[in-house]
């Protein structure tokens, strides 16, 4: 069961906006704080800072940087769960 915190997180929709540097650039990036957390996780799985990270997201965007931020986030969590629900093979086959 997800805790009463998790929950209230996962409820919030405003956005908390946040300076960043984007290939050496300062900028803004409006996202919502459950959004926030998931990148710090993200992006101290990858051993990135999360300035580096966001540039690594803008470099292969198509619209808006908070956009494209929620999409490469959703897709890391499905990419991770469906790693996790790979079966085991036992050799070749």
């Amino acid at each position: 069961m997800k805790s009463k915190k998790t929950l209230e997180k996962l409820n919030q929709t405003n956005n908390q906006k946040r300076s960043v540097v984007v290939s050496g650039h300062q900028t803004s990036v409006s996202l919502e704080q459950i959004f926030w957390d998931l990148l710090i996780v993200l992006a101290k799985e990858k051993n990135l800072s999360i300035n580096q990270l966001i540039t690594k997201i803008d470099r292969n965007r198509n619209g808006g940087l908070s956009s494209a931020i929620r999409v490469f986030i959703v897709v890391e969590l499905l990419r991770e769960q469906q790693i996790s629900k790979e079966p085991l093979k036992s050799g070749p086959n």
